[in-house]
C-alpha cells in the first residue's frame, strides 16, 4: 500500500538488501547453518571479535562475523558464504523476492561479494554472484533499478557487472580537500560513466555534510556534487542542516534546529534540478581563461554547461575558493551570436544581459567573491 501511494505522487521505493551477512537471529542460523563461513575452535580462540559460537538445528556451530578484508567483524552479524553454490542460489531467491516489492535495491557493501575481495578476506574464492542475480531479476522485472554501495574506486567495475549506479566517495573525498584542481581532474572523466554514479555530500557512514563543511564551502560542495550528472543522493536531514550523525541502530535523534539559510539553498538547488535540461540534457564540464595575464584566480572555478535539444541552456559557475577568482569562459557548440542574451540566476534570484557577440568573441566574463556560485538560465532576449 505505501509503494502505491508513493507511486500516485511520481515516486518510486528503493530497499536495502545486504548481500554480505545477516543478523544473529536470523532463521538460517538455527535451520541452514552452512550457509555461513564455518570456522573452528582455534578460529575463536585467536580471533574472538570475529568469531562467535551460535545454538543450531545440529548443535553448536562456531560462525564468522560479517565484516571486510579491513576491519574487524561487525559483532551483530553473520557472515555469508559465497563459496557455497547453495547460499548463491538461496540469496538470489532473496533478491528476488525483494524485487517483488519495491522499484529499486541499494545493495550494501555490494564489493564484498566480489570475488577477489571474498577470497582476500575469508581465503576462498566464490563464482561472481551479481551478473547473474541482477540479470535474473531484471528478466522478470522491467526498469528495476539497482545501486551498489562501493568504495575502493571499485564504481567502473560495478556498473560493468551490471549496477545502475554506484557510489561516489573519490569525489566527497576531493571536495573534503577542496582540491580544485583534484575535483576537476575527476570530473573530466568519461561522461557515460559519470552518469552512473550516485553523488552525495554525506550519507549514514560519513560525518554531516553542516559539521563537516562551513557553511560556504558546504554550497560550493553539494552545487558541485549535485550539478554533475549521475544520480543525486540526498542523506535525512541534510536539506535542514543537521549535524548530529546518528548511528542506523539507535533509530532516534535530538532535535535540532533547522539552519533556514542552508533549508533555502537547497529549497532552490532542489527546483533548478527539476529543469528537464538536467534531466535529459546533454553536459559538459568547462574550461576557464584567465582575466588577464599573471591572474591565476580562474583555476578555482568549476562550471558546468547543460544544453537540451529544445535550446534549453543552464551554466553553473562555482569559485571553489576563499578569495575573489576572475575569469572568461566560452561556451562550446552554444550559438550566441547576433544575440542579446538574459542570464536568469535560479540559486541567487538575479538578473545579467550580455551581448552574445561579445561572449562568442572574448567569452564571459565572470569576477566571483569568495566561495560565489550561480546557476544561469540563459534566454534569448
Amino acid at each position: 500500500r505505501f509503494r502505491e501511494r508513493l507511486s500516485e505522487r511520481g515516486i518510486r521505493l528503493m530497499l536495502d538488501f545486504v548481500p554480505n551477512h545477516m543478523g544473529l537471529d536470523h532463521p538460517w542460523v538455527w535451520g541452514r547453518p552452512e550457509l555461513f563461513v564455518n570456522g573452528s575452535e582455534n578460529d575463536l580462540a585467536q580471533s574472538p571479535d570475529n568469531w562467535t559460537r551460535v545454538e543450531t538445528a545440529n548443535g553448536n556451530r562456531i560462525l564468522a562475523h560479517g565484516r571486510d578484508p579491513y576491519f574487524a567483524g561487525w559483532t551483530d552479524t553473520l557472515q555469508l558464504d559465497y563459496a557455497n553454490p547453495e547460499l548463491q542460489v538461496a540469496m538470489v531467491d532473496e533478491l528476488t523476492s525483494i524485487a517483488e516489492q519495491c522499484d529499486g535495491v541499494r545493495s550494501d557493501m555490494a564489493m564484498l561479494i566480489v570475488p577477489d575481495v571474498f577470497e582476500r578476506t575469508w581465503g576462498r574464492r566464490p563464482e561472481q554472484f551479481w551478473p547473474g542475480a541482477i540479470a535474473g531479476v531484471r528478466s522478470a522485472i522491467a526498469g528495476f533499478t539497482f545501486l551498489a554501495e562501493v568504495y575502493w574506486d571499485r564504481e567502473w567495475e560495478m556498473q560493468q557487472l551490471g549496477f545502475d549506479y554506484a557510489y561516489e566517495k573519490r569525489l566527497y573525498d576531493r571536495l573534503h580537500d577542496m582540491n580544485v584542481h583534484s575535483v576537476r581532474t575527476h570530473l573530466s572523466a568519461e561522461v557515460d560513466y559519470q552518469r552512473g554514479l550516485a553523488r552525495f555530500v554525506e550519507n549514514h557512514d560519513e560525518p554531516r555534510a553542516a559539521e563537516t563543511f562551513d557553511v560556504d564551502m558546504h554550497r560550493v560542495a553539494a552545487l558541485i556534487t549535485y550539478g554533475a550528472p549521475g544520480l543525486r543522493f540526498f542523506h535525512q536531514g541534510q536539506l535542514d542542516g543537521k549535524r548530529v550523525r546518528v548511528s542506523v541502530q539507535l533509530c532516534r535523534a535530538p532535535d535540532e534546529r533547522i539552519d533556514n539559510g542552508l533549508a533555502t539553498f537547497y529549497e532552490r538547488l532542489l527546483e533548478m534540478l527539476k529543469q528537464p535540461v538536467i534531466r535529459d540534457g546533454n553536459w559538459q564540464l568547462l574550461e576557464c581563461m584567465p582575466a588577464w595575464e599573471h591572474n591565476r584566480s580562474h583555476q578555482s572555478f568549476v562550471m558546468y554547461l547543460w544544453t537540451g535539444i529544445n535550446g534549453a541552456i543552464l551554466l553553473i559557475v562555482v569559485n571553489a575558493a576563499p578569495h575573489a577568482s576572475q575569469c572568461y569562459v566560452r561556451l562550446p557548440n552554444v550559438d550566441l551570436a547576433r544575440r542579446t542574451w538574459r542570464l536568469r540566476d535560479l540559486l541567487n534570484n538575479e538578473v545579467y544581459v550580455r551581448s552574445g557577440d561579445d561572449v562568442e568573441t572574448k567569452g564571459l566574463y565572470l569576477d566571483c567573491t569568495p566561495w560565489e556560485y550561480h546557476g544561469f538560465e540563459l534566454t534569448q532576449m
